[in-house]
């Protein structure tokens, strides 16, 4: 007897090498499948239809953190930031390079792994999917506001277009649908833990259970009972708009050298669309959108530019939404004009949220050390517009947010608060060339239509350009790098959604739901150190 106990407890150097191996091995699987359970979040994003993949994403995470020490799960969630963020964001290096690419995920990951450290944190608390659900949601609110003014490109949200839990966008806007699906992940996780917990013969509490139960069903059942909040009915009448997308000569950074093609290209397609108006082929709008940068020649500085202009607004009759780089008083905006047929610009609307090392380059002369060549990229900082964009074309109300302007909550929901029965997102995605940017930028689109019930325009220069009806879904689109227009009516409406009128407020109450549950576990941590010293 003495013998076979020495054999079973034996010290750990001197077990076998196969054995030790192995364990070393397993310590490596959370740590892959944090990784890979990112990339599969990654997948349930646009342009593929796959949003339930961040249902498995979530409950995956859940099993590499779950009573992990913080530091462990600060490792665990960078990797599942990486796996995430590195194929996401591959776009903003089509043009500059891998640099600024890996650059921005190293940074944008930071903010994922500390969230995976106040999961684990939270895991070992009563109902913690609850917690760590509304962790991550935190995570989401700081991110989207620092540095540099924020960069809210991943939210869960945004892979959720095609998905059930859309209309709870109606709810709470982005931090609720975001808090649903991840709540759901972590849901099922705990759920199937429990289920395996009790088939080894182990105590399950009844209230443990209950509460995995619910984490799954509340979400599910919320965004059901929702769909009533969801309409595309007209409350205000309809307006028939049309959307130009005038293509570019060639795609890249280059096209801001052909600026005046650009802009010929935008007005022959007007005027396209004027001839089949005439015609009688298509009926005639009440206004029609150009995209982002589809005049870079100042219209008020250079004449011909603003005769090209006045020309297409002539010839289709109705006025013109032109997206426009214009110098005032020393300041470059990132402008759109309202062109008025025989009376020129009437109104103007200055972009407020400008994209960082896009529109203007903070930590200039340390960018400029790392590599000149991109402080050539912006010589000139863009500068920030101060008051909402809501033009008033004969009786509608148009809200514009310019493109990078609806990854923001507050700068699409304060278009409609200001009045807007519509919502215009005009956008120049050319510099991005055939990534998914244009896809992941689309359903932040339809995410925006359904969280205020408003029909919402999409006109790119390259495309892709769309018509979104109030309920999300896509009724007119175009290709990509094709000349085109779209001509189509739409519901204008005037009530306001819940999202609408509580604005930040659920991601107030999330971000105060993480704080307590992260300051509960560390009570409870502390006390329980204080009682085993006792």
């Amino acid at each position: 007897m003495t013998v076979t106990a020495t054999s079973v407890d034996q010290p750990e150097q001197l077990r076998p090498p196969v054995s030790s191996g192995r364990r070393r091995l397993l310590r490596l699987v959370p740590a892959a499948v944090s990784a890979l359970c990112g990339v599969l979040l990654y997948l349930s994003f646009p342009p593929r239809p796959l949003w339930w993949l961040a249902l498995p994403a979530f409950a995956g995470f859940a099993w590499a953190l779950r009573g992990r020490t913080w530091k462990a799960a600060l490792g665990l969630g960078y990797l599942f930031g990486l796996g995430f963020l590195l194929p996401l964001l591959v776009w903003t290096g089509v043009e500059v390079g891998p640099g600024p690419w890996l650059a921005l995920v190293v940074i944008e990951a930071v903010f994922v792994a500390l969230v995976g450290a106040g999961i684990a944190t939270v895991s070992r608390l009563p109902a913690w999917p609850v917690w760590a659900a509304a962790m991550w949601t935190a995570g989401e609110a700081v991110r989207a506001r620092m540095p540099f003014g924020g960069f809210p490109w991943g939210k869960i949200a945004f892979g959720q277009a095609d998905g059930v839990f859309l209309p709870l966008a109606a709810v709470g806007g982005t931090p609720v649908l975001g808090f649903a699906v991840v709540l759901c992940g972590f849901g099922l996780y705990e759920a199937v833990r429990l289920v395996t917990e009790r088939r080894r013969a182990r105590e399950v509490r009844r209230s443990a259970a209950v509460a995995a139960l619910l984490s799954v069903v509340v979400p599910v059942v919320g965004a059901v009972a929702a769909r009533a909040l969801v309409s595309d009915k007209a409350e205000d009448g309809t307006a028939t708009v049309a959307l130009i997308q005038g293509n570019v000569p060639r795609a890249g950074l280059e096209f801001n050298a052909q600026r005046r093609a650009v802009l010929d290209y935008h007005a022959r397609e007007t005027l396209k669309l004027a001839a089949a108006v005439k015609a009688g082929k298509e009926p005639r709008p009440d206004f029609v959108l150009w995209p982002e940068n589809s005049s870079d020649i100042d219209p008020f500085a250079y004449p011909d530019a603003a005769i090209v202009i006045d020309d297409a607004a002539r010839a289709v009759g109705v006025p013109i939404s032109v997206g426009s780089v214009v110098e005032r008083n020393g300041k470059l905006l990132n402008e759109q004009i309202l062109w008025t047929p025989g009376k020129g610009p009437t109104q103007t609307y200055d972009k407020r949220q400008i994209q960082p090392f896009g529109e203007y380059l903070p930590l200039r002369s340390l960018v400029g050390a790392i590599n000149s060549e991109w402080t050539g990229m912006v010589r000139q900082d863009f500068s920030r517009g101060d008051k909402p964009g809501v033009f008033r074309i004969d009786g509608t109300k148009v809200g514009l947010a310019t493109c990078y302007e609806a990854a923001f909550d507050w700068a699409v929901r304060d278009t409609v608060t200001h009045g807007a029965q519509m919502i215009s997102v005009p956008s120049n995605n050319a510099t991005f060339d055939r990534s998914e940017m244009t896809y992941q930028q689309l359903a932040m689109s339809r995410v925006r239509a359904v969280e205020h019930s408003r029909a919402v325009t999409v006109p790119v220069t390259s495309g892709v350009s769309a018509v979104i009806m109030p309920d999300g879904k896509v009724v007119r689109k175009t290709g990509m790098f094709v000349p085109a227009h779209l001509d189509e009516k739409i519901p204008l409406r005037s009530s306001e959604t819940p999202a609408t009128r509580l604005g930040v407020l659920p991601e107030i109450a999330l971000v105060l739901v993480a704080a307590g549950g992260l300051g509960w576990a560390v009570g409870a941590r502390m006390r329980g150190r204080r009682a085993g010293r006792a």
